[in-house]
């Protein structure tokens, strides 16, 4: 191995690459196609950015994408359990299905300039989650009271506009993949995944206020979930 990298930092760079172009394949699997300008496009983006992201999170916050990559806990709270039993069929599917139209079938294709805002909104999404993840050590994967991870309210960086800056992060980015693929029908998933954060991020905002100590007095002042003056 060449002197100065070292196996973790090899390891760091592999591991975000295989995850996103494990996704990336899903894309091309439904497109049942190579020959997909669009679709590498996206694959340069995604794969670029999934790795640089978790490069800085290493970095800044070290120790948390592996606190994140072991998933559902013992005391994951029982409504995150189902959220994830309907979030990830449809986010696994969601590539899939934009293979299937844009390239395909083309059921609803979209304009080629449909590109643009898609990689506008998935490098906004993106930049928002590596944020939360530098600021706050506990943004683990799942919902839980951190109690073996001494928990405690995070208040500065994108804290100070939402109170659940990270969900912002990936509504704004899943959106992305449908623009940048061109497919219409796969902005459909999207309201259900909508739905499916609003209804998470209010169950998790409950249990936070009444098992973190300092969250009720955090809520008093930074006032919105998700929508800075709307909710």
């Amino acid at each position: 191995m060449a002197a100065g990298i070292s196996p973790g930092l090899v390891r760091a760079l592999i591991k975000p690459a295989v995850g996103s172009g494990f996704y990336v394949a899903l894309a091309f699997l439904g497109a049942g196609s190579l020959d997909w300008n669009r679709g590498w496009l996206y694959a340069a983006v995604f794969v670029g950015v999934s790795v640089a992201g978790s490069l800085i999170v290493r970095f800044a916050s070290p120790g948390l994408l592996e606190e994140r990559a072991k998933g559902i806990r013992k005391d994951t709270k029982p409504f995150d359990r189902l959220f994830y039993a309907l979030f990830l069929p449809v986010v696994l599917f969601y590539p899939f299905l934009a293979g299937l139209d844009a390239e395909r079938f083309s059921w609803a294709p979209l304009p080629w300039w449909t590109i643009y805002p898609g990689v506008l909104c998935f490098l906004a999404g993106s930049l928002i989650t590596t944020w939360t993840m530098v600021v706050n050590r506990h943004a683990e994967s799942t919902v839980r009271i951190q109690s073996d991870r001494s928990h405690a309210v995070v208040t500065d960086g994108p804290y100070t506009v939402v109170r659940h800056p990270m969900y912002v992060g990936t509504l704004l980015g899943l959106p992305g993949t449908a623009l940048m693929l061109g497919s219409g029908w796969a902005l459909l998933p999207m309201a259900l995944v909508m739905m499916l954060f609003v209804w998470r991020t209010a169950r998790e905002d409950r249990a936070l206020r009444q098992e973190l100590a300092g969250y009720e007095d955090y809520a008093a002042i930074t006032h919105h979930r998700l929508v800075p003056g709307l909710w």
